[in-house]
């Protein structure tokens, strides 16, 4: 089964700054670089999508920038780039979009777990993530589990444009608390226009827990309430380092993906992220 990444981060320390992650040891130093990420999929992954990696606020521009040059070289895989934005205000918005047009850019995403959660409640927000949507593109929702229902308020402003709901909804699994969890992302299923992404889950899983074991419930949740044609497929390479690695977390995705239907399994692997995201792996 081709797999279409869409949720593919790259780390480059000599141009970009990556605060975020001087207190995670295993990503505090070194470049995680295209062709790092090529050698782990060992051709396992037929494109990916470049996510934006939280870079710090002076750079979110640059990054995109950066990505677009190295996207033009068809041996990187990449197919497109989920851009930061900055909605929460109007100024230099709709240049960034209009930039954004002329580098491969096929969605957004502001991290939102960083801020506080008024951000996303205010009418210049939605007002700009709706223009995101005008423009045809989507808006990637990068909320903790205890924020889901702020996620819902956003959805529900943000009515007839694709958003994808990031890494299940960060689940508390080493804390257990599944049925707080699946209650709001039920709640998210309930709206069309909302999406899932399958990924991030094995770094949630407690250190004495057996990682497959651990995630299945929460896989098997969203599977059943967004059904797999409303549910697309990341690696979140390099943070997946913090849980399964890459090739560990391809091996669960093959296993997940072989218990289903061909059709199912497709949706998952590439279908909904080319019809959500506008891209074609055949390209």
């Amino acid at each position: 089964m081709k797999l279409l990444d869409t949720h593919q981060h790259l780390i480059y320390r000599d141009t970009l700054g990556y605060s975020w992650a001087k207190g995670i040891p295993a990503l505090a130093s070194d470049d995680f670089s295209v062709e790092t990420y090529n050698a782990l999929t060992n051709g396992r992954v037929a494109g990916a999508l470049f996510m934006e990696a939280a870079v710090d606020d002076a750079d979110y521009q640059n990054e995109a920038r950066l990505i677009a040059g190295i996207a033009c070289d068809k041996a990187s895989g990449i197919l497109g780039v989920i851009a930061s934005c900055r909605p929460e205000t109007d100024a230099g918005f709709e240049a960034w979009l209009d930039e954004c047009a002329d580098l491969g850019v096929v969605g957004f995403r502001r991290v939102l777990h960083v801020v506080h959660d008024e951000v996303s409640r205010t009418d210049t927000f939605r007002a700009n993530i709706r223009r995101i949507g005008a423009q045809g593109m989507s808006f990637d929702m990068c909320f903790l589990a205890r924020q889901l229902p702020v996620a819902l308020e956003l959805a529900r402003a943000c009515q007839g444009m694709p958003l994808v709901l990031d890494h299940c909804g960060v689940p508390d699994i080493a804390g257990g608390d599944f049925k707080t969890w699946a209650s709001q992302i039920d709640a998210l299923a309930k709206l069309s226009h909302v999406s899932c992404k399958l990924s991030g889950l094995t770094a949630y899983v407690g250190a004495h827990q057996d990682r497959a074991a651990a995630i299945r419930p929460y896989v098997e949740h969203v599977l059943g309430v967004f059904g797999p044609a409303r549910i697309v497929w990341g690696s979140d390479w390099p943070v997946v380092d913090l849980g399964s690695g890459l090739p560990g977390w391809l091996d669960m995705t093959h296993s997940i993906l072989s218990a289903l239907s061909e059709d199912e399994a497709a949706d998952i692997a590439y279908r909904t992220a080319q019809r959500i995201y506008r891209v074609n792996l055949t390209d």
